[in-house]
């Protein structure tokens, strides 16, 4: 197979269309040309050494994706992070991903002038490592490689036939895949990407839609709540043609008015594991399923899906069974080699497997529908949160005596938290928890509901009895 690497895809429209935009922000843009010359420079500054890995924590600009592909030329896996993030989870993160050092906002100021430096990346190695919660109580570091994402750029263009002229807008946070999605199916594809500001990002629909008007953009990619939101006020870009919905479940509500637009709207399914997305489905044109969700559809280019059971026998249509993904999309797996790497399997061909622990059937069409989770983990606004991890720091905290997370659906079929604690002292308050949780978690990770409990229920045989644990009921999101 002859696999590229994400710089060498890059650098081929670097020569064909060097003086095409390559980013575009309010105030500035680059071309692919021009691009290519600043991750030469950044790249410069560390050049001198091999490293193997490199954090990235800057804020969403040109800067940082130069930034990215020079840690990428050099032949390393950028560990990207969010600069809001709580410290001490950044500091777990390029910890655990033996981070040699880190790329910030004033390390891309005054750059030299740097001539073209070789590439050193090869296809099988590493592209970038994304961190997702775990069930230990710590995140897990995804390692993607490098033909990984140019499979899946590949795949999106087969299936979206994106190309130069098309714009697409880059507003997920850097450490999921939706961004893996907006860059690189962008730049390795010829196109456009349009970068808001932070306070645009940060702002309203209006002002979000408003920026996208004034950059053309035709392609958005975003969790089912920002096109739920889109669908709401009836407001979308002129130029818009492609609306892709991921990293959770998108329901008929959520597009009652979207769909009769002239636009392409696609639900899509794939953990980071996979990169991106494992399979596609056009719901502009589709039916909703009789839960008012949506199919996830057939496998993208490059990649395999099947339903099996338990023992990773093959079910017949119509039966559930467990998703599992093949082919190029497959991940290198987890940093630090944690238990869920079992979940990684080499089959007797020599080929690699990923046994999601989602469940799902396939219809005799091909299509594939998504059921629900085999274990705990939840999805909380479009992000992966396994409750054993916000349970464990809920532990840590010196105003709790024991505690345990449970999740919940609320009327629109989305996952909530709910904290139950036995406080350590009489003068414990939510707010000094809610603080401690921030410090070391997520904002999306923190529990919406804190219940005050004299004892956690215990069944006989010694197990939290959760059938006795009060529910906090949630009113659904009038969409």
């Amino acid at each position: 197979m002859d696999r590229k690497t994400i710089y060498y895809k890059f650098s081929q429209w670097v020569k064909l269309q060097p003086k095409a935009m390559a980013i575009v922000e309010d105030n500035r843009s680059i071309t692919y040309k021009e691009l290519d010359i600043m991750a030469n420079a950044i790249m410069s500054k560390f050049y001198s050494k091999q490293y193997s890995a490199v954090g990235v924590i800057m804020n969403h600009s040109i800067e940082m994706i130069a930034a990215m592909l020079a840690v990428l030329k050099s032949g390393a896996a950028y560990v990207p992070a969010e600069p809001s993030l709580p410290q001490e989870r950044i500091d777990y993160m390029m910890h655990t991903a033996s981070v040699s050092f880190i790329i910030t906002d004033e390390y891309c100021t005054d750059l030299p002038e740097a001539q073209p430096l070789c590439d050193r990346s090869v296809p099988d190695g590493a592209a970038y490592i994304l961190y997702t919660s775990g069930t230990s109580g710590r995140p897990k570091g995804v390692m993607v490689e490098n033909h990984n994402v140019v499979n899946y750029a590949e795949a999106f263009e087969q299936e979206f036939h994106v190309a130069p002229g098309d714009v697409m807008l880059q507003y997920s946070i850097c450490s999921f895949d939706i961004f893996v999605e907006e860059v690189f199916t962008t730049l390795l594809n010829g196109a456009t990407l349009a970068i808001p500001s932070k306070n645009i990002h940060e702002g309203s629909l209006t002002e979000l839609m408003e920026f996208c008007e004034r950059h053309d953009v035709t392609e958005i990619s975003g969790f089912p709540y920002l096109l739920a939101d889109m669908n709401r006020y009836q407001c979308y870009p002129s130029k818009l043609r492609l609306l892709i919905s991921g990293g959770d479940v998108i329901r008929a509500s959520y597009i009652s008015w979207l769909k009769d637009q002239d636009l392409m709207i696609y639900n899509t399914y794939g953990p980071s594991e996979t990169t991106v997305c494992a399979t596609y489905y056009r719901v502009d044109n589709a039916e909703p399923l009789d839960d008012g969700t949506y199919l996830i559809g057939k496998s993208v280019k490059g990649v395999e899906v099947k339903i099996l059971d338990k023992d990773l026998n093959k079910v017949g249509d119509g039966e559930n069974g467990e998703i599992c993904i093949l082919g190029e999309g497959v991940s290198r797996g987890y940093v630090g080699n944690p238990a869920e790497q079992a979940n990684f399997i080499l089959l007797p061909d020599g080929r690699r497997m990923y046994r999601s622990g989602d469940l799902g059937y396939r219809l005799p069409n091909g299509n594939i529908a998504f059921l629900h989770r085999k274990d705990r983990q939840v999805m909380i606004l479009g992000k992966r949160v396994e409750p054993e991890e916000v349970e464990n720091v809920l532990n840590e905290s010196p105003c709790v005596e024991r505690g345990i997370v449970r999740a919940f659906i609320d009327e629109e079929g989305l996952a909530y938290l709910t904290a139950y604690f036995v406080p350590s002292h009489k003068n414990c308050r939510i707010s000094r928890i809610k603080r401690f949780l921030r410090s070391r978690l997520a904002d999306f990770m923190v529990p919406e509901f804190f219940v005050k409990m004299d004892e956690i229920p215990l069944t006989r045989r010694g197990k939290v009895n959760d059938r006795v644990l009060p529910v906090v009921m949630k009113e659904g999101d009038d969409i």
